[in-house]
């Protein structure tokens, strides 16, 4: 009744007919440390964060639908506080859950966001674990921070599935981005 669930069983984000997610199980662990103590402990570090922020979306039509300007106001915090060029970031894993209101939404924010330090378009990959292992709920960040990990110790970008068709209701071909539907080697010309 929410229309959050998605009628074939395959969660289709940033593709045609987009109607939704699966439901997927997971536990996901990551330890987090600051760096200058791994380093002296020699720890084996999968990679860093660079800045982080939160904020509370604020009045949405719903759970389905985003709040594209308080996303596009927290991207950009971030990149200005820590100093992070959105022209340097060579993908960027979206929570994307496949619905027909929430990855427009997502984009178009991640769009204005990058649009106020770059005009580049195409050069930047999304993805989504959602389309590859469900919607993990409660777990979901901590498996696309997995994913993304795992990604940059092999140097592969894992393909977004079920997405042969884009979504024509996300302008790909003047945004940043594109859609990573291909495992590829994950190359950077930052």
């Amino acid at each position: 009744q929410t229309e959050m669930l998605s009628s074939s069983g395959k969660c289709k984000t940033f593709g045609a007919g987009a109607d939704g997610f699966v439901p997927g199980e997971a536990v996901g662990v990551v330890v987090l440390k600051r760096l200058e103590d791994a380093i002296q402990d020699g720890d084996h570090i999968y990679g860093v964060i660079l800045g982080s922020s939160i904020n509370q979306d604020g009045k949405t039509s719903g759970i389905t639908a985003p709040n594209g300007p308080s996303q596009t106001a927290l991207e950009v915090e971030v990149y200005e506080r820590f100093n992070i060029p959105p022209d340097t970031i060579s993908y960027v894993e979206c929570h994307g859950t496949g619905t027909k209101i929430g990855d427009p939404i997502e984009v178009e924010a991640l769009t204005e966001a990058f649009r106020r330090f770059t005009d580049r378009i195409g050069f930047c990959a999304i993805g989504s674990v959602k389309s590859n292992v469900g919607h993990a709920l409660i777990a979901s960040a901590a498996v696309g921070l997995i994913k993304v990990l795992l990604a940059l110790k092999h140097g592969k970008l894992p393909p977004s599935l079920h997405s042969a068709e884009l979504n024509p209701a996300i302008d790909f071909a003047t945004s940043p981005f594109y859609v990573n539907r291909e495992l590829r080697d994950w190359l950077s010309d930052n």
